[in-house]
């Protein structure tokens, strides 16, 4: 129980330090934010010129239809391990960034600031006419935090790192407004990547024995910073949103803007596990070693469960809960749980 008081606090400190220093970390937050959808962009643009000269050596027979398929998905898994690894150091940053908030290493910019600079604006396309916004708008959702497993019902005495357990998601929304103009209702839909990290105490790591997936302790000191175990889902969330964002009159103009008061959303996610990763660091006689494992570690291909979020403008306190276990065949069940801060850019 303390331990999850402990991450609430840590959480909350965050949550209500972006008052103070806002601008700063949010600005950061946002760069971050944009590289991600770039790295996308410009892979799946090199990938669709690769296939298109790909489709030309084919129309001209210079590759049979067989040889052309093999490129295709040759060229489609490089690009797709070019967007992980790539997104992997943007996480990375990520990461970082929310570290150094927590230890308060991040310098207090705008104390002085006005408070009209923290306002969202609504660009053109999410305004059917002046002052009054589409039912459907999109958000750019950027995730990070703290992350665990429960067992027994519970996060205490955990056997994985408080702090070196972490989560990262990435995605797109659509958020379509329920009810009329001025309804505080509204149905958040999209596509997120989230990536689930467990870093276990006690010099282990996990093992698949043919029975179950086990913790058993390596042979050789590992690296804490750089051992880990990792887990990608690509997931559907659904939230219902209640967003109070007051209206505004201006020159005899109401405006209606959302994102731009204190909001709730309550729903859950369905994911598929694109794959799941043990990295192990260790030094021997100086030199130091890292190891990539790739397998599935009876990891269950699918995962649901609940989450929820609470915030002010577009920065939110987020929590997900995995109704199914990690694991599929271990006697003891034990769940996803995840904490931390949540920014729904317009």
């Amino acid at each position: 129980m303390q331990k999850i008081i402990f991450y609430v606090a840590v959480s909350l400190c965050l949550f209500v330090s972006k008052v103070v220093a806002q601008e700063t970390f949010e600005q950061r937050a946002k760069v971050i934010a944009q590289n991600i959808e770039n790295i996308t962009k410009e892979e799946k643009q090199a990938l669709k010129e690769k296939v298109d000269l790909i489709n030309q050596d084919l129309e001209s027979k210079k590759i049979t239809s067989e040889e052309a398929d093999q490129k295709k998905i040759a060229a489609a898994n490089w690009h797709s391990k070019n967007i992980e690894e790539r997104v992997a150091m943007e996480q990375a940053k990520l990461n970082d960034l929310v570290q150094e908030k927590v230890e308060g290493k991040i310098n207090d910019t705008t104390k002085t600031k006005k408070r009209n600079r923290f306002s969202i604006s609504i660009s053109g396309d999410d305004l059917n006419e002046p002052g009054r916004e589409k039912r459907t708008t999109t958000q750019f959702v950027l995730a990070s935090g703290f992350n665990n497993l429960v067992t027994k019902g519970a996060v205490a005495n955990s056997d994985f790192g408080y702090m070196r357990s972490v989560f990262f998601e990435w995605g797109l929304t659509k958020r379509t407004r329920l009810g009329k103009e001025a309804s505080p209702l509204h149905l958040k839909y999209g596509l997120s990547f989230m990536y689930n990290i467990i870093a276990p105490t006690d010099n282990r790591y996990f093992v698949d024995n043919g029975k179950e997936t086990v913790m058993e302790t390596y042979p050789v000191e590992l690296r804490k910073k750089d051992s880990y175990f990792k887990n990608v889902y690509l997931a559907l969330p659904v939230h219902l949103e209640f967003d109070f964002s007051k209206k505004t009159t201006k020159d005899g103009t109401t405006y209606y803007k959302s994102h731009n008061g204190f909001r709730f959303g309550v729903g859950g996610f369905v994911g598929y596990n694109t794959n799941s990763k043990q990295f192990l660091s260790y030094k021997i006689d100086d030199y130091k070693i890292k190891e990539k494992q790739k397998g599935d570690w009876n990891v269950n291909d699918w995962n649901y469960g609940l989450s929820t979020y609470v915030g002010w403008k577009e920065t939110s306190l987020y929590l997900k809960y995995d109704l199914n276990p990690l694991f599929e065949n271990n006697a003891v069940d034990q769940h996803n749980v995840s904490l931390g801060i949540r920014f729904d850019l317009n």
